[in-house]
């Protein structure tokens, strides 16, 4: 089983692990196609390449930048593995940003050249999600998020999800034909395996009966009100007294997903550090819950440090939550 990996460079801002595997309990996919990028502040980074650990050095990364992100690949629409593989090799290579505007203009940018890049293949474009989140130096995080990965803070609110999925119901929630309680029921009270954007494949957003080329962004504009404080592209501001978990769907594909991530405040509180939470979601989803899919795992736990006038980071106890 691949190892929690938690050797980065994030002191004293955040504590960060990551893990991706095949699967869990018996029954399993034949190959990962999910992956992840993290590059440290020190421009140290990984990602998986041939279903393998690929460490490597950022030339010229500015001191005290970070970026982490997870990716699924779309095996459906064939060279998943590979489409995830070709976005995480590309946010090696894409400048550090400060602002959400330029982070979204170099990434339409390898949008469009991954498009090129598959276009020959044969078989229908490949696709993978991309949930991100940029840290500049003395900054505040910036999120990037295209398909149905997900960020969650995790805390005294509970386990609250910071993105909208890409997927048919929420299609449904921008042309008015569903309402908040159906969107919830449809993307969090159940699972399905459909989506509506992703990176490289393009968007049905735009025009259900034809998939675009560009990507779609989600914007306070076209979400419903309910859901315009989640837009694809934003700055975030971090709670210390909460954790954020990006995570792929294989983390909720269960017979009843919201009940199972209603229960991670619990079950991350008193962890001393990020790798020991990202073992506890690990644990949890071993056990299985019920009705649990097979599918890819993978998951990026983001703490932040507590900040003091002597910077010294001290350790981090989630509260302890309790669940009707």
């Amino acid at each position: 089983m691949p190892p929690v990996l938690s050797d980065f460079q994030f002191a004293p801002r955040f504590d960060v692990a990551v893990a991706s595997r095949r699967g869990a309990g018996p029954v399993q996919r034949p190959e990962n196609q999910d992956n992840f990028v993290v590059i440290d502040v020190a421009g140290q980074a990984c990602h998986l390449l041939g279903q393998e650990l690929r460490r490597s050095r950022v030339r010229g990364w500015p001191a005290g930048h970070g970026r982490v992100a997870v990716l699924d690949g779309m095996g459906g629409h064939g060279h998943g593995r590979e489409a995830a593989e070709a976005v995480a090799a590309g946010l090696l290579t894409v400048p550090a940003c400060r602002s959400a505007a330029e982070l979204a203009r170099h990434l339409d940018v390898l949008h469009a050249e991954l498009q090129r890049h598959f276009a020959g293949q044969t078989g229908t474009r490949p696709g993978t999600t991309l949930t991100m989140l940029e840290l500049p130096a003395g900054g505040a995080p910036l999120l990037y998020h295209v398909g149905d990965s997900r960020l969650y803070e995790v805390g005294p609110a509970g386990a609250m999800p910071l993105t909208v999925d890409h997927v048919p119901a929420t299609a449904a929630a921008l042309a008015g034909r569903i309402d908040q309680r159906g969107w919830w029921r449809q993307v969090h009270g159940e699972h399905a395996p459909q989506i509506a954007q992703a990176f490289i494949l393009g968007n049905a957003f735009s025009n259900p009966a034809h998939l675009s080329d560009p990507l779609f962004e989600l914007t306070p504009v076209n979400l419903p009100s309910w859901l315009c404080h989640l837009p694809d592209r934003r700055v975030l501001a971090l709670r210390e007294d909460a954790v954020y978990v990006l995570a792929t769907d294989g983390f909720w594909s269960c017979a009843a997903p919201d009940a199972f991530v209603g229960g991670w405040p619990e079950l991350l509180a008193g962890s001393p550090d990020a790798a020991a939470m990202l073992e506890r979601l690990f644990g949890a989803i071993e056990s299985p819950p019920a009705g649990l899919q097979p599918d890819n795992l993978t998951a990026l736990v983001l703490r932040p440090l507590a900040q003091h006038g002597d910077e010294t980071a001290l350790p981090y106890h989630a509260p302890v939550l309790k669940h009707s």
